[in-house]
């Protein structure tokens, strides 16, 4: 073969090796690269309205809590994650205004419901234990509770929350 047809063949097997490895379209090449998106945590009430919440999983984010916050945007709550099913008891001291306090398990099953539970203006501040064992506590503003149907044994779905 002379020298000038063996860099042809060359370069023409180089552009089939290479050609033929890339994706058939560039909509392809951005589907298969592409990261999935990251999960916003939330929970999705009993006729579909979906919260957007922050997740409380530490002791320290816990005793936190939504604490020297002066509002909670509309759609927007925490999520409190514990261990073991137990009775919980929370209180609102420094929280500036009311909320619903709604005890599930972490299959998203409300065993109780405290609703328009008012800011602490004096020490000692009440607490406020759920009448059933839970192990995940969701705090949204109050009114939420009623306005969206969540009851005792009714369900919640998390998403995006460890464990739940």
């Amino acid at each position: 073969m002379k020298p000038g047809a063996r860099v042809a063949a060359l370069a023409v097997l180089t552009v089939f090796a290479f050609g033929s490895c890339r994706p058939s379209s560039p909509l392809a090449s951005k589907a298969a690269t592409a990261p999935e998106p990251a999960r916003q945590p939330s929970v999705t009430l009993p006729d579909g309205t979906v919260i957007t919440v922050e997740v409380a999983l530490t002791p320290e984010d816990q005793a936190q809590g939504l604490m020297f916050r002066s509002s909670l945007p509309v759609n927007a709550g925490m999520v409190f994650v514990f261990d073991e099913v137990r009775p919980q008891s929370f209180w609102m001291k420094n929280c500036h205004f009311p909320l619903d306090m709604i005890y599930t398990r972490s299959d998203g099953t409300v065993v109780d419901v405290i609703e328009n539970v008012p800011p602490c203006r004096a020490d000692p501040c009440p607490s406020y234990p759920s009448r059933a064992p839970a192990d995940t506590v969701f705090e949204v503003n109050a009114g939420v509770a009623r306005a969206h149907k969540v009851e005792v044994g009714s369900k919640l779905r998390y998403t995006g929350i460890p464990g739940r």
